[in-house]
């Protein structure tokens, strides 16, 4: 399973690459709202920077909704380093705009995913990833697990090479979930990745060796001392 970090924050894209799991960033206009970044000169410097950092796979998305705006976007975003993969909205001419993308071997990430049909036609129209919402599915009490499921089997069933990346992750069990159903990517906020760290018996078990180790220091300290 490939990690990818959801967010724009530079300084959290360098912890989770520094940690050695890192595949790729995946990022959207609220994300760069939330770092500041406004402008288009800004957002592409920004994403460059974030480029900088990461081997591959860093998804920047479009802000058009129209097949031209798209394209246009799509091809400025992709030109700003090889390791961007064109983001691109469930809809009409967003399924237009990554079948042309994928003709010119541009990668493209198919978002706001929420129902089979439109894994169906994201895989269809060449989605190098597809990015299917499971927390925002559990908000309105749909099972965002047992989507990442279907979509699993019906790929499985029909041979396609789109990678589900399982997104809107809220916790580390989604992540778990995710591994044992077969999602080939998940995208979460670094807290989450560094929560996968921890758990009680891991914290008490380290603790008792280092007092354990501390004991026999001292005790060998008193030995030498006497002798």
């Amino acid at each position: 399973m490939k990690f990818f970090i959801d967010t724009a924050n530079l300084n959290e894209i360098k912890e989770a690459y520094d940690l050695g799991v890192l595949d790729g960033v995946t990022t959207n206009p609220s994300l760069m709202a939330k770092e500041g970044i406004a402008g288009k000169e800004k957002v592409m410097a920004h994403y460059k920077a974030i480029c900088n950092i990461v081997d591959n796979n860093v998804s920047a998305e479009v802000i058009a909704t129209d097949f031209e705006g798209i394209i246009k976007e799509g091809k400025e975003l992709a030109k700003i380093d090889d390791k961007i993969v064109v983001k691109v909205p469930m809809i009409k001419d967003g399924i237009k705009a990554i079948k042309k993308f994928s003709s010119e071997g541009i990668r493209t990430n198919c978002t706001l995913v929420f129902s089979p049909g439109q894994a169906i036609l994201a895989a269809k129209a060449g989605a190098s990833y597809l990015s299917p919402f499971i927390g925002r599915l559990d908000d309105i009490s749909q099972d965002g697990l047992e989507f990442i499921a279907q979509v699993r089997l019906i790929y499985d069933n029909y041979g396609f090479g789109t990678e589900i990346l399982a997104a809107s992750i809220r916790h580390s069990m989604h992540v778990i979930k995710c591994a044992e159903i077969g999602a080939d990517v998940v995208t979460c906020p670094l807290s989450v990745i560094t929560a996968l760290l921890n758990h009680p018996l891991t914290d008490s078990g380290l603790a008792k060796f280092l007092a354990d180790h501390k004991k026999l220091t001292r005790k060998n300290s008193r030995f030498k001392i006497r002798n």
